[in-house]
């Protein structure tokens, strides 16, 4: 039998592959500020386009080689070495390159000292613009820019140690090398908090602090023993931890170094082996007589460290936000150069549903985090500082409960091209629910949702008056805001309901700052979409006469 034919040829020069068509090229190259319509109007929104120089900037970098750095930090997780290859104890986690060049770039980028240096308002709305593009690149290396930039807050309580340390917290320089913390110019700083016994529990730990000297209380020199469970990013400088003295809980400032040169008593047990946050290094470590100076009156650590992790969870929020827009535009830009069944995936109506739904959720999730941002931009205004305080637990519980989802219907749009490992969607679908466990779990922001309003009725006053700037456009929201207000009459069950409240509180917080602030199309659909049906439901529900395609087109990347 003959194997000729017309065409044997044609296929045969074909034999190695198949014609690759009807896929969409890769979400890559390009400004990650610039082709973000909804992060310029969020920055402008609330005062931080003063910096639009500096984000169009790093928004360069973040969609561009910043990309392949996160795709290599994350294939290749940090190392353990306990021991030298002389067998002297080093307690050293490895990093690959492309780590140290994403903490590099966002350092000398000043994402962990802007507001502190910076004189203009809307300093942290603009800082959390550049948190919001970095996370694009690699969520991971968030953790230690985090915990350096909230530290400072906390070191403030103990003016000479924070004479110091604090020049080289603010310093834009990275130095990964393990040495002594006097012969750098840069620092980067961890926290250590939770115990195995205790976790969120802090006042079950039982790591202990013992004065060196006659000297006690702020300021002085400690030792401890002890451990802690989980010790965020081993390779810093220093860690915040807290230990017990005989007057109660205390902080202190643990650094990997003594004074004297000396490698300090803080032993890594093991690196843990986590869901996500793979390119990050967290740790369990013993404190077998380490040197730590006191941060704060002695017996008060937790008023002293929490104001440290007020700057984490606003910051668990910019994170969130920052996965859900990730994973909104690997699907916007991938389904706009996809057809099935004969149409292009933006002209299907079910898709647009879908898309449209992600696009809302996106947005208000910003929105909110930026309006938190202005009120930590004026903590000098009572009303701000107050609401600054309800909201952030708020928007932490809300935004980073929502992220694992929005994750997941992000990849379906994207399909069994979305779910392999060359795509990033997989890797943000395992870094989503780190953010909602770390800082506080969901009952535990409610929780302290609870006790704020119990501890300082005032801050729920000012949340709501929050709220009410948003009345008189929607007669819907604000039967919402009453019926609202309701929910705390019956106190015997409002912790049993709190998870209930809460998301309410949430979802008004959302539809009052897009009525005041946000853009008339998308403010309209979030509240006939989540305000007028007052219920949870999966993404792609929207009702029919909400202009799907325009609210994709402003969530679709400009490249």
């Amino acid at each position: 039998m003959s194997n000729s034919g017309p065409n044997r040829a044609e296929h045969m020069a074909q034999a190695d592959t198949h014609p690759v068509f009807n896929q969409p090229t890769a979400l890559e190259n390009f400004n990650t500020y610039l082709s973000d319509t909804t992060l310029q109007y969020w920055v402008a929104a609330y005062g931080g386009d003063w910096a639009n120089e500096q984000l169009m900037a790093y928004g360069q970098r973040c969609g561009g080689d910043l990309i392949e750095a996160g795709f290599q930090a994350n294939e290749n997780k940090p190392v353990f070495y306990p021991h030298d290859r002389f067998g002297n104890r080093v307690d050293l986690a490895k990093f690959h390159p492309a780590y140290h060049e994403l903490m590099r770039t966002a350092i000398e980028a000043g994402m962990h000292s802007l507001p502190w240096l910076q004189s203009n308002k809307g300093a942290h709305v603009a800082r959390a613009g550049l948190v919001y593009q970095h996370m694009n690149a690699d969520a991971g290396s968030g953790c230690p820019l985090t915990m350096t930039f909230a530290a400072v807050p906390a070191l403030q309580h103990a003016p000479a140690i924070a004479k110091d340390w604090l020049p080289k917290i603010f310093a834009p320089v990275y130095d990964e090398r393990n040495v002594p913390y006097f012969d750098k110019q840069g620092v980067t700083i961890g926290m250590a908090m939770t115990e195995k016994q205790g976790g969120s529990d802090v006042r079950a730990n039982t790591t202990r602090a013992y004065p060196l000297g006659e000297q006690t209380g702020n300021g002085a020199e400690y030792e401890l023993i002890g451990h802690k469970w989980f010790c965020s990013a081993p390779m810093c400088d220093a860690f915040l931890v807290l230990a017990h003295t005989d007057n109660g809980l205390s902080c202190f400032l643990l650094p990997r170094w003594c004074p004297d040169g000396s490698k300090n008593a803080l032993f890594i047990q093991r690196l843990k082996n986590k869901l996500g946050n793979i390119s990050n290094a967290s740790s369990e470590v013993e404190f077998r007589g380490a040197f730590a100076w006191m941060i704060g009156d002695e017996g008060r650590g937790v008023r002293t460290i929490i104001e440290m992790v007020s700057m984490t969870r606003f910051d668990c929020m910019i994170g969130s936000a920052a996965l859900m827009r990730g994973a909104l535009a690997q699907a916007i830009h991938h389904t706009a150069g996809r057809s099935a069944f004969g149409n292009n995936l933006h002209d299907q109506p079910l898709m647009q549903n879908v898309l449209a739904d992600l696009a809302l959720e996106s947005e208000a999730a910003l929105a909110i985090t930026m309006r938190v941002g202005h009120a930590l931009d004026n903590l000098q205004d009572e009303q701000q500082n107050l609401f600054a305080r309800l909201a952030t637990a708020v928007g932490k519980y809300w935004i980073c409960k929502r992220a694992p989802h929005f994750a997941y219907e992000a990849m379906e749009c994207i399909g069994g091209v979305g779910y392999v490992e060359d795509n990033i969607l997989p890797r943000i679908y395992r870094e989503a629910p780190v953010n909602a466990i770390w800082e506080g779990s969901g009952n535990v922001q409610c929780l302290d949702v609870l006790r704020a309003m119990q501890k300082e009725p005032a801050v729920v006053e000012a949340f709501f008056n929050e709220l009410k700037n948003g009345l008189g456009h929607y007669p819907v929201y604000d039967q919402f805001l009453q019926d609202l207000q309701g929910e705390f009459s019956d106190l015997a069950t409002l912790e049993y309901r709190s998870r209930t409240v809460v998301d309410k509180l949430a979802v008004a917080l959302q539809a009052s700052v897009l009525i005041q602030k946000g853009d008339a199309l998308i403010a309209d659909a979030f509240v006939r979409s989540r305000i007028a049906r007052n219920g949870a439901f999966n993404y792609g529900t929207l009702e029919p006469g909400i202009d799907c395609r325009a609210i994709m087109q402003r969530a679709q990347p400009k490249l």
